[in-house]
């Protein structure tokens, strides 16, 4: 028997598996080598989040925006020209607007909204000052 074209054959066979082995070896590196570079990133990703959150943290809060109303900037208007607490009333004729009762509960409202926003304190009942 000749054992020749068998010799040949598994030596045939050993090349493609020395070749696929080889192959995923490569491959296997090129995983390594990608897998690394993502932990990588995610390290990265983790510093800057730490990073923007305590630096957010210092950051002062934004001022929240004013109800779209032109009396509103002119009511701020009187609290900053003002010394102390106003009451509706007395916003109502800094506005020019006649002292009747629609007038001053809506200017009443209005700054009761901006209590809710934060932009205003209510000190007493009707007397409202600038949140400092």
């Amino acid at each position: 028997m000749n054992v020749r074209p068998l010799l040949e054959a598994l030596d045939l066979q050993e090349e493609a598996a020395r070749a696929l082995a080889d192959d995923l070896r490569a491959q296997i590196d090129d995983l390594q080598t990608r897998l690394r570079e993502a932990e990588t990133h995610l390290e990265h990703l983790a510093i800057t989040r730490k990073t923007v959150t305590s630096l957010a943290d210092q950051l002062p809060a934004s001022p929240p925006e004013l109800p779209e109303h032109p009396d509103y900037p002119r009511i701020l208007a009187a609290f900053n020209e003002s010394t102390g607490p106003l009451r509706a009333k007395d916003v109502c004729q800094a506005l020019g607007h006649e002292l009747l009762p629609k007038n001053v509960e809506g200017t009443r409202a209005k700054l009761k909204r901006l209590v809710k926003l934060g932009i205003l304190t209510e000190a007493d009942t009707g007397c409202f000052t600038r949140r400092h």
